[in-house]
């Protein structure tokens, strides 16, 4: 039987035909009978979708992938799976290397890429962390996500919860009641 395995590592992720939909698409064009999607790190050596596709391949199945880092991020991540299948007998062929087996060169080239896939993966890492540095030398820098109303907007909101209840107020400022209750509670917590 024919697998195919897609994963993408965020949900917005759409470039570069990296998308869930574009990878099943080319899965399908290339035989796949059965497609298993994710969208999960590919830093992660457990992954659920691949942990089950892993279980049910067996010897003269065939594995096809897209492109080899949806597969392996890393260069001991991609060998150790990619040569435990070939000697379960499961052939992989990833589409835009061809189809790999234990011969020196295809060896090589598979490392290859995954050396660059692995490099990749970490040039990323760098430049987040590089990003995220530069942005913390700023004196307003806050970590995690940016809120998403003003000051002016919670005070205005809280001001109305001494005439109206939390759904009403949710209903005027667009506020969710979960929003309004951890700010009513800061307030407390500030007064007391």
């Amino acid at each position: 039987m024919k697998y195919g395995y897609a994963r993408v590592s965020t949900k917005k992720q759409a470039k570069d035909g990296n998308s869930l939909e574009a990878q099943e698409i080319t899965l399908k064009e290339h035989g796949a009978e059965k497609i298993f999607l994710e969208k999960f790190t590919g830093t992660k050596s457990k992954r659920p979708e691949l942990d089950k596709l892993l279980e049910v391949l067996k010897p003269g199945d065939v594995l096809i992938v897209t492109k080899l880092d949806r597969v392996a991020r890393s260069i001991s991540q991609g060998v150790e799976l990619i040569e435990s299948l070939i000697e379960k007998g499961v052939v992989v062929h990833i589409l835009n290397l061809g189809i790999l087996d234990n011969t020196p060169a295809s060896k090589l080239v598979r490392n290859i890429f995954l050396a660059f896939a692995e490099f990749e993966r970490d040039m990323i890492v760098e430049r987040t962390s590089e990003g995220k540095e530069i942005a913390r030398q700023k004196p307003d820098y806050r970590e995690g996500r940016p809120k998403k109303y003003k000051r002016a907007q919670i005070e205005h909101a809280l001001f109305l919860l001494h005439q109206y209840s939390y759904r009403q107020v949710s209903e005027i400022t667009g506020i969710s009641i979960s929003t309004l209750t951890r700010a009513k509670q800061k307030e407390t917590r500030i007064q007391a």
